[in-house]
């Protein structure tokens, strides 16, 4: 019996708990951080030392990189806010409406450059509407300690700041290289393991879920790169090294889709040489392997450029075909083997190659429509919470105002809040409860401030674990914000059910009125600002093609790149029938790096040629100009292909050199992307 008992037990398997030993380090050094910064809070007697201990959990992050930039963004919005506040409120409170008219439209226009800057800059613009609000609206209807309380205010937040910074960096010293190198190892992988399914089979278009990631992975380099200065000491050099990584990164998309386009026409018409199925069998078991050695990357792009330098001496359209292919193949093979290589790189000491210094900053593509709208919502949502806070003479209504300003310009950048909203609802409702718990049965107990933190160490504990955690860190900030705010956390210890009710109600009040607007006025505009950015897109591309303007290609490229990602994020969530679907980024992205050739190529062509390249980038001009007008992908018109072919024809007859073999290629993409469909030019057309 016992033996069987026995058996019984071992095979019952209770669950473990399995702690992160990161995740751990950071909640503790919160945790450690919020005890300094209630110390002084108490030492000081600072008014509000709730206020200063939430400020310690706003304002950490898990990664020590990413969290010291905007520590100097964070003061500096904080000091901007408070000097809005002083100029403002003393002189316009004999005026309410004037001035909560004019703290609306200071809110919106932070949220507004906040939404255009997209860089860790943003937090300057964030904090400072988000302190000049929740500073300014308790004291609408009594201004007269206005300055005492913003310099208060300012100081709490301060001192938590300074703390939270001291001991992340001290216990928890982070840095952001292994998350860059992590970054671009997870792109590399996704771009070989598409690469090698496009290159060894037919072809389809790139999902929107591997744009989204692709495109992402390479924009998100670019925010990270931009903390690297506060992270070591020959971050120069490492930045260096990830802007050149993301040109590389940024190239490897559209040049892999472009030697995939070309397979695909050739496949429809069986034209693969033995060859050059062997060579591709080659690059996509290079391509597959993980132990993969960049030495046969060398011999690889060295088969390709021999059998497009022999493809481009025939007379055919299918040895055009196969030139294009296998140039863009070497290309895209050559992208990816320097990308591993700065990958590998990054983080370690020594001076960068004189291209890494010479690479230009990853552009990001901003919308002042899409920032102008995010404002003018945030401040019409700030105009109705004082609307209804005044006019129902609710004692609480500021409290209401100024959690949903919170709530407002901490979601602002995202075109549909709502459903992070909902989620910061549910989190706040399932934490009242043990902010009851501990304010009216445990707290009363605890004797001293030592007792204190230790009472409150689980608590703090595990809601700090949850913001280590990436998945369920948007949970952290209600809990905090619920848990702490209800303690109140006064010099002196007072439970107060009906001030502990009504400061609930405060911060239901002001999420559910944020949640109303937020329907009312940003849930249906994902659609509207994915049209918007695909049309940015073709304007851009217009411009591109027009001679009579500035020529910036590496700019334009990472540009591109910005909004394809930014596009395909939006379209996972765009019905399906909708007719933004038929916009192909990539295939914009493609054509917009063949025009680039054609235009270096303009001053090293005769005459003639020279106008025949001229008039395809006119009329690819005008293309795109007239789908900006009409906002929807409409079909290239057949006199364009006339004239691709009359171009083609001028320069095949050419001598070849470094400018015209890459515009021959680049026309050759152009009339495989924008006319699939059209009959291949023959040996008597280009005679």
């Amino acid at each position: 019996m016992t033996v069987t008992l026995t058996g019984e037990i071992k095979r019952l398997q209770f669950p473990t708990l399995q702690l992160d030993p990161q995740k751990l380090l950071f909640s503790m050094s919160s945790l450690l951080a919020a005890a300094m910064t209630l110390a002084i809070a108490f030492s000081a007697s600072l008014p509000r030392p709730w206020w200063a201990l939430l400020t310690v959990y706003v304002t950490a992050q898990p990664m020590a990189g990413a969290f010291r930039p905007k520590v100097f963004y964070r003061l500096a919005g904080i000091a901007t806010g408070a000097v809005v506040t002083i100029l403002l409120v003393p002189n316009l409170q004999n005026s309410p409406e004037l001035l909560v008219l004019c703290l609306a439209a200071w809110t919106g226009f932070c949220i507004y450059l906040a939404v255009l800057d997209r860089t860790p800059r943003a937090f300057l613009f964030q904090m400072a509407a988000f302190s000049s609000a929740v500073i300014s609206f308790p004291y609408l209807d009594d201004p007269a300690n206005v300055f005492e309380t913003t310099i208060a205010r300012v100081e709490e937040m301060t001192v938590a700041i300074l703390c939270v910074t001291t001991v992340h960096a001290l216990f928890q010293p982070w840095s952001a290289t292994p998350v860059i190198r992590a970054r671009a190892q997870s792109f590399l992988g996704h771009a070989r393991r598409w690469a090698a399914e496009a290159l060894s089979s037919r072809h389809t278009r790139l999902e929107y879920e591997h744009r989204r990631i692709l495109a992402a992975d390479v924009t998100e380099l670019g925010m990270i790169a931009i903390h690297l200065p506060f992270d070591q000491r020959w971050a120069p050099a490492t930045k260096r090294r990830v802007t050149a990584l993301q040109q590389q990164l940024a190239s490897i998309l559209p040049l892999a889709s472009a030697a995939a386009n070309r397979l695909d026409l050739m496949r429809a018409d069986d034209a693969l040489s033995p060859e050059l199925i062997e060579l591709l069998d080659g690059i996509s078991a290079w391509l597959v392997r993980e132990d993969s050695r960049l030495g046969q990357a060398a011999s690889l792009i060295r088969q390709c450029q021999r059998m497009a330098a022999k493809a481009e001496t025939e007379r055919s359209w299918t040895a055009l075909l196969t030139a294009s292919a296998c140039a863009r193949m070497a290309e895209f093979l050559s992208a990816l083997a320097a990308s591993r290589r700065l990958a590998d790189r990054i983080g370690k000491p020594g001076r960068p190659s004189s291209n890494t210094l010479q690479t230009a900053s990853f552009a990001l593509a901003r919308d002042h429509g899409v920032a102008a709208l995010a404002g003018f919502a945030t401040a019409t949502a700030i105009m109705i919470y004082c609307a209804v806070w005044i006019l129902l003479a609710w004692p609480n209504g500021s409290a209401t105002a100024a959690f949903a300003a919170l709530i407002t310009c901490s979601f602002a950048a995202q075109d549909d809040p709502a459903p992070v909203i909902g989620r910061y609802l549910l989190a706040t409702l399932k934490t009242f409860p043990l902010a009851a718990l501990y304010l009216f049965v445990i707290l009363p107990r605890v004797d001293g401030y030592e007792m204190l933190i230790i009472t409150l160490a689980p608590a703090l504990l595990w809601m700090g674990y949850i913001q280590a955690d990436p998945k369920r860190s948007p949970e952290a900030l209600p809990m905090f914000s619920c848990f702490i705010v209800a303690m109140g956390f006064l010099a002196r210890f007072q439970a107060d059910f009906a001030l502990f009710v009504n400061t609930g109600l405060a911060q239901l009040g002001g999420i559910v009125t944020t949640l109303a607007v937020t329907k009312m006025f940003r849930s249906a505009n994902v659609l509207w600002t994915a049209r918007r950015i695909v049309r940015a897109n073709w304007a851009d591309m217009a411009q591109l093609a027009d001679i009579r303007r500035p020529f910036m290609p590496q700019r334009w490229t990472a540009t591109a790149i910005d909004r394809l990602g930014q596009v395909a994020a939006r379209m996972a969530i765009v019905e399906p029938s909708e007719d933004l679907h038929a916009a192909d980024g990539l295939a914009d992205l493609r054509i917009g790096r063949n025009i680039i050739p054609l235009r270096r190529a303009l001053s090293h062509v005769p005459h003639d040629v020279r106008h025949s390249l001229g008039a395809v980038l006119a009329g690819l001009t005008r293309f795109y100009t007239a789908r900006w007008r009409l906002g929807r992908a409409e079909a290239p018109p057949q006199t364009l292909l006339a004239t691709m072919d009359h171009a083609l024809r001028a320069l095949i007859d050419l001598p070849m050199d470094e400018y015209r073999r890459p515009a021959l290629r680049a026309l050759v993409g152009m009339r495989c992307n924008l006319f699939p469909a059209a009959s291949p030019l023959t040996m008597e057309a280009m005679a």
